[in-house]
């Protein structure tokens, strides 16, 4: 009888072939968008760190141009004080000439004129103190200048040794990119084709179960399978479902590489039949002890704990909106997928 019962199962289908090839090129797709995701967030987490370093490298040119503004300023500044200062030695000097020449015409003037000389003297004198005053002056402020030149060369040469290190730093960045790029893809290669795998196995492991299916890239078990009604205990026929699972885990932990961060998440679903009485009080806490005691129970087949992560959706992510008893049903499930961390 129970011969004849799983031959009707077997005869009736409603899970046409090219369906898996539509989930699988569906789960592929997702896996890739969901890892281009993951490699965006570290890379822009690995380039912060440049980022950082450029930020710095920035705030030292805009130092430096501001330097180099000043300096150049001071040395406009000086320039503008030694020209006036020159002028005035002109006019020193042009004053000196006048004097000593009134002084040469009064020589051979009268005594009379004797008094009109000294002064002529002491006013050419004072007017040679003043010319060497600004000499030495115009001496100083060039050698002010010269230093000041000095300076601005310097701070040139630095500017531009730090918009080279710039330069060399976006190459570098542009570089890590690349090659985190490159590592992100084989990794995103090797991770599906460990997942194609697992879901080889686990269809091999249970296939003729009607109450289990692939929707997309995950593994869906209907919670009729693995628990009475509003239960979070296993059931023997979930358990026993649990333990070709179990198997199917452990073997892909040997296999994929330990660089290879990866975790099985099994996510609990339910219907949007509000619970009434009992210990749950919502939907949401059923889903999430249920994906709990999936998750504790493989632990106890020796799955690594640290590969496993429960989820609770309750009704919120049904796979049907219809208000019929199949739609319910469908949406009662635990889901299994196999990610990245």
């Amino acid at each position: 009888m129970a011969l004849s019962k799983r031959s009707r199962n077997r005869e009736i289908s409603y899970w046409p072939s090219y369906v898996d090839a539509l989930s699988t090129l569906l789960l592929a797709i997702i896996f890739l968008l969901s890892v281009f995701v993951i490699a965006q967030f570290l890379l822009s987490r690995e380039l912060s760190g440049q980022d950082t370093v450029l930020s710095r490298l920035n705030a030292q040119i805009a130092e430096l141009n501001e330097l180099l503004a000043l300096e150049r300023a001071s040395g406009s500044d000086f320039q503008d004080e030694i020209a006036a200062l020159r002028a005035s030695l002109e006019s020193v000097e042009s004053e000196r000439s006048r004097l000593q020449s009134a002084l040469d015409a009064g020589a051979g003037s009268s005594a009379g004129t004797g008094v009109r000389l000294g002064q002529l003297e002491g006013e050419l004198q004072s007017e040679r103190q003043v010319s060497e005053q600004a000499r030495n002056q115009i001496d100083l402020l060039n050698l002010q200048l010269s230093a000041l030149r000095q300076q601005i060369g310097a701070l040139e040469g630095a500017l531009e040794m730090s918009e080279s290190r710039d330069r060399d730093s976006q190459v570098q960045i542009a570089d890590l990119g690349r090659r985190l790029n490159v590592a992100l893809a084989q990794r995103v290669q090797e991770l599906a084709r460990y997942r194609s795998d697992f879901f080889g196995r686990l269809r091999e492991i249970l296939s003729d179960r009607e109450n289990i299916r692939i929707v997309g890239d995950r593994f869906v078990f209907q919670s009729e399978v693995l628990f009475g009604s509003g239960s979070d205990v296993l059931q023997p026929e979930g358990r026993e479902q649990m333990d070709g699972l179990a198997t199917a885990i452990i073997e892909l932990n040997r296999e994929i590489p330990s660089d290879i961060n990866w975790i099985i998440r099994v996510d609990g679903h339910t219907d949007n039949v509000p619970i009434t009485g009992g210990r749950f009080s919502d939907n949401w806490q059923l889903s999430t002890d249920r994906a709990g005691a999936v998750v504790k129970y493989l632990v106890s087949q020796g799955v690594p704990a640290n590969r496993l992560a429960a989820t609770g959706f309750g009704e919120f992510q049904p796979l049907d909106t219809a208000d019929t008893p199949d739609a319910r049903a469908r949406n009662r499930r635990i889901e299994l997928k196999l990610t990245e961390r």
